[in-house]
């Protein structure tokens, strides 16, 4: 199968339609005609380098506190021979008291070398050049909650991509007063680390996309596979908000909850608010709403097919796969079915993982790998002003929709600050 328009570039694996799977394979098992430039590994540092999150913006301080969900109604659809299926979700929310406290790492410990791989990998980078291991986040394990209800956000990972791979988005808009709730996806990401420390792989899934080759048809049944277990999680997460810790859902509105997601996760948030009312509010970071190789509108989802009437933004790349209504089928059909508020905006010179943590940490080896390389991954657009209209969009767009509160952003006021372009 050949890369499709919403791959990640981050992501050098078996893909198709945008639901991207992990960069745990070989990179000759990757069309060359889409793989990142390759670089040596003779130089690479034996430490590696250490990548830095970019500060969020807001008044809170934030906390992060991590839990295992368990369905035992439903057997593992990757995992063989196991009849339950179980999650990793991090809750990233306002906090108090966190002066002098360490900070969370972005990545397990147990998995950040699977997944360090994977990114070194999908991104053309040598072997050992980032720890990935010690890049810090911005919150404190299981600090206090600052006093206050909030509203809810939840967030899913492109498909392939760990839950912890948007923590730019997630932990800014935690910042802002959101208890922020990402999902590993068990059994697409390179890793997945759970508290008894046992840690889950994706083997069985990269398996399966190997065996459908280039059968349409085959391809299609197990995008839709991939989506309808997505969308069973993200179900089990919905349902067990209200029974996690005191201590955390005191804190929690559940009458306002809104998704977003990267990639397959964008869908994945758009499906879920045809499927569920109690998501209000929703953003598709350029994540194609159909099941095909190729983005041609020839099995589109039901979001697509039928609209929403709650709110959503469309956010779209314009790189090698460019998204906007007026390239990508299953967004044009969206656009004319969608009853409820909509917008298409798109982030000029950007490329697919633009919208994700990849865009500030790469450009950080700047004059350490070949430029070519960092746009590839990255595009042309500035880092710093990429993450700013990336972080305003989302938080203007939640702050509209769940706490009443509109800057105008999204009418246009105050955008010629930022690289995006409103699409009509």
């Amino acid at each position: 199968m050949r890369s499709s328009r919403l791959v990640a570039a981050s992501l050098a694996g078996v893909a198709v339609s945008g639901l991207v799977l992990s960069n745990a394979v070989p990179a000759s098992a990757v069309s060359a005609t889409h793989s990142a430039p390759a670089l040596s590994t003779s130089s690479a540092p034996a430490n590696g380098r250490t990548l830095t999150l970019p500060a969020p913006h807001g008044r809170y301080a934030t906390g992060e506190s991590t839990f295992r969900l368990v369905d035992d109604k439903r057997a593992d659809p990757w995992v063989p021979n196991q009849s339950y299926r179980e999650l990793m979700i991090s809750v990233f929310y306002p906090a108090v008291h966190t002066a002098g406290k360490p900070y969370t790492t972005q990545y397990p410990a147990a998995a950040a070398a699977e997944i360090g791989a994977s990114l070194d990998g999908g991104n053309g980078l040598p072997a050992g050049l980032v720890n990935w291991a010690a890049t810090k986040t911005h919150s404190v394990r299981d600090a206090a909650m600052a006093p206050g209800r909030f509203p809810v956000v939840l967030y899913s990972p492109g498909a392939g991509d760990p839950r912890d791979s948007n923590m730019t988005l997630v932990e800014n808009l935690a910042s802002q007063g959101y208890v922020v709730v990402t999902i590993d996806h068990t059994g697409e990401a390179p890793a997945t680390e759970f508290p008894d420390g046992h840690v889950v792989g994706n083997g069985p899934l990269l398996a399966a996309f190997g065996q459908v080759g280039d059968d349409q048809a085959a391809a299609t049944v197990l995008l839709t596979k991939v989506m309808d277990v997505r969308l069973a999680d993200t179900r089990l997460v919905l349902n067990r908000l209200s029974s996690l810790p005191n201590r955390l859902t005191a804190g929690m509105d559940l009458n306002d909850i809104g998704m977003f997601g990267h990639s397959a996760g964008g869908f994945e948030a758009a499906e879920t608010m045809y499927d569920d009312p109690r998501v209000k509010a929703g953003v598709n970071l350029d994540g194609t709403m159909e099941f095909t190789e190729n983005a041609d509108g020839t099995h589109l989802s039901d979001v697509a097919l039928h609209g929403l009437k709650q709110p959503l933004l469309l956010m779209g790349s314009t790189g090698r796969y460019p998204s906007s209504i007026h390239v990508e089928p299953s967004w044009a059909s969206f656009w004319q079915n969608q009853k409820g508020w909509k917008a298409d905006i798109t982030l000029n010179d950007s490329q697919h993982q633009s919208f994700t943590d990849a865009e500030p940490l790469l450009a950080q080896l700047a004059g350490q790998i070949p430029a070519s390389t960092l746009t590839y991954d990255n595009g042309t657009v500035d880092a710093r002003r990429a993450v700013a209209a990336d972080r305003a969009l989302v938080d203007s767009f939640f702050n509209r929709f769940l706490k009443g509160r509109d800057d105008h952003l999204l009418d246009g006021r105050g955008a010629s600050q930022y690289p995006i372009t409103f699409v009509q």
